[in-house]
């Protein structure tokens, strides 16, 4: 039997053979035939405790036990208010595995979990379960050895978002015989899951590409290898052997993994598209995103975690001037000095503030502003006050030690006295203070987890972090308006489950306003664009070009923009102005579009940089030119016939539109914005 349906271009075949075994032999835009029966792997991929792993499989994950020995059971198709979920079930004595695809109309990508319920009577010990699991990932006549390309995402502090596309045999796959126990994977262990990597990856060849996405703040896994001359892609979230990760399930319990999704488009572009799309579908309705506005943060290039009064108040009125709504004091509010290892009490510093915080929170709202403070609440440390008072089970704990990083304690959530205390702290902000807005930063990465209280460190941190995304789930539901950030060290959380319930995300740390072109250029990539927080901070001693260039960097995304404003020149300061004013004159319409590379991906290295937004019949581009020379740059624009620079408007830029290629020439380290129309 053939399970064969089509959703949104994406065509699926799925095999039940006349042992009820079932696989997954195409998810594509493609149509496809069988190539009878080599290389079959399980829809689900389950790995039990004391379950031998028959395949000659090195360190690879297909072919688990009891995951070949599930058999079909039933599927079903349901209809959602904006789209539909296909549910399939299989099963042996012990276990019960049910794969969940949601689709949602109109985009070109499908969400996928996998549930796997212990039907035996007696305890399953769970060591790994596959979200997604594809055979038969390539499409060539050849189909291991193709004109095949993987997307990896690398990711680091400073440094986010920069993907590399390498060949096979470039990351060392080779045919060697019908099948080997080599494979290509990445992988994560710990609470920043953007450490690397982002959760993220590709597999293009001509005509067609496949992108897609893991969604979880902790531990993950994707994989590609061969069964039998057939590649396969696996997704997963924490496992025993990469993570330290177990999970006893009693009779009648219950795990559902890590949800992931996948996207599909005719190349890398269009794959994003559709991702986007997904993006907007899954993320919590807020009006922040519905209508997206400047923030100003005193950090970057300016207090550097040292606020005070007198510091604030002219960069108070600068920040309203210049058009920001929201203004949050950024680290360093809540000590008298250095602050790093003391932090948790989350208490304002009198000394830093000697007519108290209200003096700034009520200066904001003279202003017009909405207030926002930082906070990096998941952690506490160790020379805190409060960490000596409470008990160890607070924080992750490691054979009864309490775990530690940096000078830091990490939070257990799953303690339900560290919710009252994280509630605490919030609603005494919102109440006392009248913060709208908090930056809601996390530096640290406390390895595999807590084995407290749990199964294995692993199921420690995932219990925790789901624990934290219902935490975060209430202060929503209680404030529904806040506009809460998600900061790990800039983008070292830059991922799904926690993008689907903040409306922002702070993209990186990079304080060299030249990097920070190849960041802003590459992150819609790993986030929608209304969601991407982009730094623009023009600099005390800097000239009219470098304002330019930071708010370039930054106005197609969302505007994060620091720097001493009170500082600069008039004619410094009318460049902010005028870049926030043209920003939001065009946001409304940023919010919904889509974005497009006609220069490719950037990396750090590359002289010429540019990305755009398309919103149906017009198109908004930003041009960088990185090296201090003077030269030209030919910018091919399929589909679009006139270009306008639009910022700076009174400026001088030689450019000029040719059929279909924008033709820039920049004098040195400049950048432009462009309007473009069909």
């Amino acid at each position: 039997m053939d399970i064969t349906f089509q959703r949104n271009g994406i065509s699926i075949d799925i095999e039940v053979d006349d042992e009820g075994r079932v696989s997954l032999w195409n998810c594509s835009m493609t149509k496809r035939s069988r190539k009878g029966e080599q290389g079959w792997q399980p829809l689900v991929e389950v790995q039990g405790t004391g379950y031998q792993h028959g395949h000659h499989h090195g360190c690879k994950h297909p072919l688990t036990s009891p995951g070949t020995e599930l058999r079909y059971e039933k599927h079903s198709f349901m209809p959602t208010a904006d789209g539909e979920l296909f549910v399939l079930s299989q099963k042996t004595d012990e276990i019960r595995a049910i794969t969940r695809w949601r689709f949602y109309n109109g985009v070109t990508a499908l969400r996928a979990e996998t549930t796997v319920e212990n039907i035996g009577s007696e305890g399953f010990s769970l060591e790994y379960v596959s979200s997604f699991a594809l055979n038969g990932l390539g499409h060539g006549e050849e189909e291991r050895s193709g004109d095949y390309q993987i997307a990896i995402p690398h990711n680091t502090w400073y440094g986010e978002c920069r993907w590399k596309n390498n060949t096979l045999h470039e990351l060392g796959y080779d045919v060697v015989n019908n099948a080997t126990v080599q494979r290509i994977a990445l992988s994560n262990t710990g609470t920043w899951a953007c450490g690397e990597h982002l959760p993220m990856g590709g597999f293009l060849q001509p005509g067609h590409a496949m992108i897609w996405q893991i969604e979880t703040s902790a531990s993950w896994c994707w994989e590609i290898g061969d069964l039998k001359e057939r590649l396969y892609l696996e997704l997963s979230g924490p496992s025993w052997q990469e993570h330290q990760f177990r999970k006893r399930l009693k009779p009648g319990e219950a795990f559902t993994s890590v949800p992931c999704a996948v996207a599909f488009g005719s190349d890398f572009e269009c794959g994003v598209d559709e991702m986007t799309r997904y993006r907007r579908c899954i993320r919590r309705t807020n009006t922040d995103n519905a209508h997206p506005s400047v923030i100003f943060n005193d950090y970057m290039n300016c207090l550097d975690g040292d606020p005070t009064t007198e510091k604030e108040l002219p960069l108070i009125d600068a920040a309203s001037e210049a058009g920001c709504k929201y203004y949050c004091v950024d680290a360093g509010w809540y000590a008298d000095g250095p602050w790093w290892d003391g932090v948790g009490e989350w208490l304002p510093s009198q000394e830093r503030f000697p007519d108290g915080l209200e003096e700034v929170m009520n200066r904001i709202h003279a202003k017009g502003m909405i207030p926002g403070l930082w906070l990096e609440l998941e952690v506490m440390g160790i020379h805190c006050p409060l960490a000596d008072k409470v008990p160890d089970d607070w924080f992750f704990l490691q054979d009864g030690k309490r775990v530690i990083s940096e000078s830091r304690y990490q939070l257990d959530f799953r303690n339900p006295a560290v919710i009252r205390h994280a509630n605490e702290v919030i609603d005494r902000l919102v109440t006392q203070y009248g913060v709208g807005y908090i930056k809601m930063d996390y530096n640290i990465n406390p390895g595999p987890g807590t084995d407290h209280a749990s199964d294995s460190s692993g199921d420690g941190l995932l219990m925790h972090t789901r624990a934290y995304l219902q935490w975060l789930d209430e202060v929503f539901a209680r404030y529904p308006d806040l506009v809460i950030e998600n900061c790990s060290s800039g983008g070292m959380r830059m991922e799904y489950s926690h993008l689907s319930r903040y409306s922002i995300q702070s993209v990186t740390d990079q304080t060299d306003y030249v990097k920070m072109a190849c960041i802003a250029c590459n992150c819609m990539t790993a986030c929608a664009p209304e969601q991407a927080a982009i730094w623009s901070y023009p600099l005390r001693d800097g000239d009219d070009e470098e304002v330019i260039f930071n708010m370039v960097n930054a106005m197609l995304l969302r505007i994060h923009q620091s720097g001493h404003l009170a500082e600069l020149s008039p004619s410094r300061l009318a460049l902010v102005k005028e870049g926030i004013a043209y920003h939001l004159s065009i946001v409304e319409k940023l919010k919904d579009g889509l974005p497009f590379w006609p220069l490719g991906l950037a990396d750090f290295f590359s002289e010429w940089l540019s990305v755009g937004i398309r919103c149906g019949t017009e198109a908004w581009l930003a041009v960088w030119h990185t090296h201090q020379t003077n030269a030209s740059c030919a910018i091919p624009l399929p589909g679009w016939k006139n270009a306008e620079c639009v910022y700076p408007s009174q400026y001088p830029t030689t450019y000029e539109m040719t059929g279909e290629k924008l033709t820039v020439h920049l004098p040195g380290k400049n950048a432009r914005l462009f309007h473009l129309t069909k």
